[in-house]
């Protein structure tokens, strides 16, 4: 997906000195030249494991009557992919399984946590991890609805709050 970047394919970054241009010329322009070489090094060390649907494990739908289902993660991570800092977000998922009669699923959560973690160290904005989940999630469970809230902490004043929904989504779960 082109809105993931992974940060073990980022080149290495240039070794400037103070007096030398401050015309941006690596990935890694935001580092102190005198301690870029680190970073790179912790970039690459922690990259290399790609966002993974095929964690995903799931389970037989309990009943036949509707109801819903909410997971709260509330230590998601990924990276920036402009400035490779660490983003902390809570990611909700809501979700109603199609009856058990119909061959409804329901994702274990185990599976869920680890696939959450595959996020960790890869290069993604808030919108793109947001709509990969609910699309990973949808492919393996295929809800009657599915919904996706990631609510991220504050970078620079600014917190972001994105949804993705899949099916009709009762409309005391829209807005919330």
């Amino acid at each position: 997906m082109s809105s993931l970047v992974n940060l073990q394919q980022r080149p290495a970054p240039s070794n400037r000195t103070a007096n030398q241009s401050t015309k941006p010329q690596g990935t890694l322009d935001w580092v102190p030249f005198f301690c870029r070489d680190f970073v790179s090094k912790r970039l690459r060390a922690y990259a290399g494991s790609m966002p993974d649907a095929t964690l995903f494990e799931v389970f037989e739908t309990p009943s036949d009557s509707p109801f819903v289902i909410e997971h709260i993660a509330e230590e998601f991570t990924s990276v920036c992919p402009i400035t490779g800092h660490p983003d902390f977000g809570v990611i909700t998922l809501r979700y109603q399984p199609v009856a058990a009669k119909d061959g409804g699923k329901c994702i274990e959560l185990k599976s869920l946590k680890l696939y959450y973690h595959s996020f960790r160290n890869e290069g993604a904005f808030f919108e793109a991890v947001t709509n990969m989940i609910r699309d990973d999630l949808v492919k393996a469970i295929e809800p009657k609805w599915l919904q996706i809230e990631s609510n991220w902490k504050g970078r620079g004043g600014i917190r972001s709050i994105i949804r993705a929904d899949h099916g009709d989504v009762p409309a005391h779960f829209l807005g919330r």
